[in-house]
């Protein structure tokens, strides 16, 4: 199991994110429009994986918006920004904050956390997804993987640009 913090609490997850070096886990994610949406649709690209418990609290907001921002420059690369929000809850998110550049797409109903090892066992936010970030280059490897010591820290955003190149 691999640890976070959610403010003075260590916190477990189900498991181990992938590994560099390992073949990016199949999934399939809801889309805002209730729309199926799988690592089959990333075939050939860069993939970045923005993973958080939920676009309602602030750092992770900050993050899906930093992504947006950065993914208008990354050509042949997909930022799929992914939490257990419900799909009306995130396309009502990117609807007011103009984020239009990334995929946002929830794993309410899929086995998402469970498979990359990010699912919060205990602490507050238990059940939701840990703070990662996993990039994958166009062949489906992993290249950078970021569990965040904190709940509240953001990613790397650096470190995951830097894996791209």
């Amino acid at each position: 199991m691999a640890t976070t913090q959610y403010r003075d609490q260590t916190v477990t997850t189900v498991g181990e994110p992938p590994a560099v070096g390992d073949p990016l886990i199949a999934f399939t994610l809801t889309l805002p429009d209730l729309a199926d949406y799988s690592s089959d649709d990333l075939a050939g690209q860069r993939v970045v994986l923005n993973v958080f418990p939920s676009v309602d609290t602030r750092v992770c907001a900050l993050s899906v918006r930093r992504f947006n921002e950065l993914a208008a420059g990354l050509d042949g690369t997909t930022v799929v920004c992914i939490s257990h929000d419900l799909p009306y809850a995130l396309g009502r998110f990117c609807g007011a904050e103009g984020i239009d550049r990334v995929v946002t797409a929830s794993a309410f109903r899929s086995t998402f956390g469970a498979d990359y090892g990010l699912t919060m066992l205990d602490g507050p936010m238990r059940g939701l997804l840990a703070r990662a970030v996993i990039v994958a280059d166009a062949d489906g490897i992993v290249r950078h993987v970021q569990l965040t010591e904190s709940i509240g820290q953001e990613p790397d955003y650096d470190a995951a640009l830097a894996a791209l190149n």
